[in-house]
């Protein structure tokens, strides 16, 4: 039986929350570019069908990764995911390409134990931050071009990031630190509930000795804000996942920073970031992981007068 015959269309709202982008967004697409194309109910409301949803998640990662909306909109979905292939980032080296092949392999055969051993294996070699940039980001993104393509099943994406967090999560309560400023808190907003992007960030700044504590994910911004205060945290870590939705992110940054004392640095990060303009007072906004040491650095020269480096 062909189940996508009985895949339902989906609603405006619906297809914002899948993808992540705007329904302003959306409209504006259909009538500048003639795509999306919805069909439209019995009261008008706009109906997606699940091809074309198909092609707007791969549509919105393409975006994340710079391209612009009149470079794709036009492609079907084979040449879209072509092009999405030629611009994943990929190991420069091969070798490295060809670990992460594998190890998405054994995801891919239900091999678990083999998985988990050989990310701790080269967890050992590389040491941590190593290990997040050169394994986790570059797998992730070919985990991510595969569920997109519908190569990946639901078990075998929560199997990966349920394997992936535990190795981090171990290899982030084995590091033995001095605990040197700044104290950062990391957490997500609450429409974000993926944790493996402050998961990562959290075993990059602990590499570098800082303090961090994590609240986990979708914590209100009230809270967030009197636990940093009260903690007398320096730093406000947040990730933005590409599902976050796109129109809300500057405002809600807005409206944070409104809240935190300024003297609290916010560092946001995120493919949710990525192409979005934000200027508020003491935030760093970073879309790529390499640059949380820097952040972390710069922050102990611009305060400690850089004797901790």
């Amino acid at each position: 039986m062909n189940f996508e015959e009985h895949v339902l269309p989906m609603r405006i709202a619906d297809v914002e929350r899948d993808t992540g982008i705007s329904k302003d967004t959306l409209r504006v697409w259909e009538r500048r570019y003639q795509f999306p194309k919805p069909q439209r109910d019995s009261l008008g409301e706009r109906l997606y069908s699940q091809d074309q949803v198909e092609r707007l998640r791969v549509i919105r990662r393409l975006l994340d990764q710079g391209m612009r909306p009149n470079q794709v909109l036009g492609m079907d979905l084979s040449e879209l995911h072509l092009l999405l292939d030629a611009h994943s980032s990929q190991p420069t080296d091969t070798s490295r390409h060809a670990t992460c092949l594998s190890l998405v392999r054994l995801l891919r055969t239900h091999c678990s134990r083999e998985l988990r051993r050989s990310l701790n294996s080269i967890l050992i070699k590389d040491g941590l931050q190593a290990f997040i940039t050169q394994t986790i980001v570059p797998m992730s993104g070919i985990i991510g071009n595969d569920w997109i393509r519908g190569e990946l099943t639901v078990p075998e994406e929560h199997l990966y990031t349920e394997q992936v967090q535990n190795v981090i999560r171990h290899a982030i309560h084995s590091q033995e630190t001095e605990d040197v400023p700044p104290r950062i808190l990391l957490t997500t907003f609450p429409e974000e509930g993926h944790c493996l992007g402050i998961l990562m960030v959290e075993a990059m700044c602990v590499s570098e000795g800082a303090y961090c504590t994590s609240l986990g994910t979708s914590v209100p911004l009230p809270d967030i804000a009197k636990y940093a205060m009260d903690g007398k945290y320096d730093v406000v870590a947040l990730s933005f996942s590409a599902a976050y939705p796109s129109r809300d992110v500057i405002k809600d940054l807005k409206q944070f920073r409104h809240i935190l004392p300024e003297e609290i640095s916010i560092w946001a990060g995120g493919a949710g970031l990525i192409q979005k303009r934000i200027h508020l007072p003491n935030l760093a906004v970073l879309t790529d992981i390499d640059g949380v040491p820097g952040l972390v650095r710069d922050w102990r020269q611009q305060f400690l007068g850089g004797q901790h480096d």
